[in-house]
């Protein structure tokens, strides 16, 4: 069983403080970007494009992130402070920072005048070890508690307030992701058609993801809530597991 651990947070100035995740989230957004760019490089791809979409995919998944934990996870946070609509930093959901990201993704692409696809399987080697960086951060501030359990990762949350230890799902959400890149980097060396990685990766997260919610606290005062039995992110990774499957479904591999 691992320890629990409670990591200090950075003050800054106007009494907003910065924590671990905040951190490992920056670092994962600059190592994704600087794998997909070199993954885009070895495919001969103009770099212009994919350097100029980081800002679009980090500014509207923090969007998408924050809406979804606002009005979806947690809406009866609007009743005690309505400003925190605004403050897009207090409070995020990755699959809404994935659904944010992929409407700044087209919507960028879309003003350039650009076809996305042949930029798919680049951003899919980035974004994978990006996202299991950030979700080292969610294991370290431990902002997923699960269920209770006896599990041997489980983590020895105290009696006080957790009622003893339980599952971290932000640190089974590392090993998946890890895994899920370590896949996509083999499969990247038998010539991928365009969006292929990106399909691999999207039919694999979505289902492990949707288990893994089932293990999701439901016993504390700050739950996530369910709509028909399930969290918003199991409706989202449904329909990216389609996209997922659409994707390795198009046309012929690529000599």
């Amino acid at each position: 069983m691992i320890p629990f651990f409670e990591l200090p947070a950075l003050n800054l100035p106007f009494g907003q403080k910065i924590d671990v995740f905040g951190v490992l989230s920056t670092i994962g957004v600059v190592v994704g970007a600087l794998l997909a760019e070199r993954a885009a490089r070895r495919e001969g791809l103009d770099l212009q494009p994919l350097r100029g979409v980081v800002p679009w995919l980090v500014g509207l998944g923090l969007v998408g992130g924050h809406a979804m934990h606002v009005f979806l996870y947690h809406p009866e946070l609007l009743s005690r402070d309505p400003w925190i609509v605004v403050r897009i930093w207090d409070g995020l959901s990755s699959t809404g920072g994935v659904l944010g990201a992929l409407l700044g993704l087209f919507v960028y692409f879309r003003r350039l005048r650009l076809p996305v696809t042949p930029y798919l399987n680049a951003l899919a080697l980035g974004t994978a070890p990006g996202w299991a960086i950030a979700r080292v951060g969610c294991f370290l501030v431990h902002d997923h508690p699960g269920a209770r359990t006896n599990f041997p990762l489980a983590v020895a949350f105290p009696v006080a307030g957790y009622g003893g230890p339980r599952h971290d799902l932000g640190l089974y959400d590392v090993f998946v992701l890890l895994a899920i890149t370590a896949v996509l980097y083999v499969s990247a060396r038998r010539a991928p058609r365009p969006g292929q990685l990106m399909g691999i990766l999207a039919v694999l997260y979505a289902p492990c993801r949707f288990a893994l919610d089932f293990l999701r606290a439901s016993d504390l005062s700050f739950v996530d809530r369910r709509y028909a039995g399930l969290t918003p992110a199991q409706y989202v990774v449904v329909g990216l597991f389609a996209v997922g499957a659409w994707l390795l479904a198009r046309g012929p591999k690529r000599s």
